[in-house]
């Protein structure tokens, strides 16, 4: 033990080489708590690194980050006024913590977790709903960028909505909020699904991902399935909320002071649109402003949305691929080319939708979406893409075999791919029919607009 603690006391001398000060005492016991803490003894080492924190709180930054292990520990092991202080206590550290090491303290990020903290004892520290809003809502505004933490956005929203029912907060401030949140989760996304994509491509073509490369997948997997939650969490949040009734006055009472305001009108023909409010006709007068206003890939694409709504298709077909070939950011084009094929799978265009689809995995091969919306429209053509009875039901095995493509390469669709994957499966010939077919392991050529084939199983 002892040598293992000279050897210690020698790598936090080299760590901390440079700092004002050097006390060997604070060497001597930062080593032993730091030992205790990795081996989670957390009772143990709460008096030694009380000393540290006490007389050197420059010393090192393991005072911040293993006194965090420390305290969270005593707070889920107490009760009363006792856990009431280790909580204030935590905050205060976070506080130390940004004074003494302001470069390892991300206000976003930090200012996040002390909030997340207050608000999951809230009871406990007597706080109010307006108290903890104002807190999120300068820790976000004062470095949006790291403010990522999932759980803090549905928190901070949340806080939000419960000012708007209570009246405290207008709609408008509601909205707003919304769309901070959603465009924060959609650039936390954006990056996570970057990363991801480079690792999906490395194994689709048949590199074996290293440890390191593997840890690194189960990571970004996992904040994508986080983002995924909290995005739907946000908006059964919103709800009714942000119905047709709400907005339609809302925007048509603000419109002539915001009809120049490109931030403005995008973000209330977006809420017009997801809130299925376009019959409106002020959301023809929005989309026209928002176009003549900032014109974009953005903007063609709402242009061709009231095309459909006046029965105009075919020129609204050239909108969307206008709109498509004026986006360059790639994330942003694979999301764009995903709803415009939406759009035209909902209008029964199968054919144009699938290659917007294909575009969509092709820039964004982690998003396992289009793959479930191929594999639905094979699914619901299999009737007219046969010629005969068992060849119109092979179609479901090239449905299942495009739905478990999503599950491959998503980690948020493993489980609607699964249920996809089972459903078209048993739609598809059985052991017996195949049988009966006498055609086991041949190939079935699919036609009309699927234009494809797939091979019986073997029995």
């Amino acid at each position: 033990m002892k040598t293992k603690i000279t050897f210690l006391i020698a790598l936090f001398v080299g760590i901390s080489f440079g700092f004002a000060q050097q006390d060997e005492e604070c060497m001597t016991k930062l080593s032993i708590f730091h030992e205790y803490v990795k081996a989670k003894n957390y009772d143990a080492a709460f008096e030694p690194w009380s000393a540290v924190r006490n007389k050197c709180p420059k010393f090192n930054n393991a005072i911040y980050v293993d006194g965090e292990k420390i305290l969270n520990h005593k707070i889920d092991n107490s009760t009363g006024a006792e856990k009431i202080g280790f909580i204030n206590d935590l905050l205060k550290l976070y506080e130390q913590r940004a004074e003494y090491f302001p470069s390892k303290t991300p206000k976003g990020k930090y200012g996040a977790i002390a909030c997340q903290l207050m608000y999951d004892y809230k009871k406990e520290l007597n706080k109010t709903t307006e108290e903890l809003y104002e807190g999120f809502d300068t820790a976000y505004n004062a470095d949006k960028k790291t403010f990522t933490n999932p759980k803090s956005l549905y928190t901070y929203f949340s806080l939000m909505v419960q000012l708007y029912d209570a009246g405290k907060k207008p709609a408008k401030d509601l909205f707003n909020k919304y769309d901070d949140v959603v465009e924060k989760v959609e650039d936390e996304i954006k990056n996570y699904s970057e990363k991801l994509n480079k690792l999906v491509a490395k194994e689709e073509a048949g590199t074996p991902l290293s440890s390191k490369d593997g840890k690194y997948k189960r990571f970004y997997e996992s904040y994508l399935k986080a983002y995924d939650q909290i995005s739907s969490g946000v908006d059964e949040k919103l709800g009714t909320r942000a119905n047709c009734d709400n907005l339609i006055p809302l925007y048509t009472k603000d419109f002539e002071a915001h009809k120049s305001d490109a931030v403005w009108l995008k973000r209330a023909v977006s809420r017009m649109y997801h809130k299925e409010c376009t019959d409106s006709d002020l959301y023809e007068q929005l989309v026209k402003a928002y176009d003549e206003t900032a014109p974009s890939a953005d903007t063609k694409y709402f242009v061709a949305t009231v095309l459909f709504k006046n029965h105009k298709e075919n020129e609204a077909i050239g909108y969307f691929q206008e709109s498509y070939d004026l986006e360059t950011d790639t994330f942003k084009k694979a999301k764009l080319a995903n709803n415009i094929g939406l759009i035209l799978k909902k209008k029964g265009r199968y054919g144009q939708a699938r290659t917007y689809f294909r575009n969509a995995l092709r820039l964004n091969p982690s998003n396992g979406r289009p793959h479930l919306s191929i594999a639905a429209m094979y699914a619901a053509s299999a009737n007219n893409c046969g010629d005969t009875t068992f060849n119109k039901r092979a179609v479901y095995w090239l449905a299942a075999d495009e739905a478990n493509k999503a599950a491959r390469v998503d980690p948020t669709q493993k489980k609607n791919a699964a249920k996809s994957v089972a459903n078209y499966k048993a739609k598809a010939p059985s052991k017996a029919d195949i049988f009966s077919a006498a055609n086991s392991g041949q190939v079935i050529k699919i036609g009309c607009w699927i234009g494809g084939q797939v091979t019986v199983p073997k029995i």
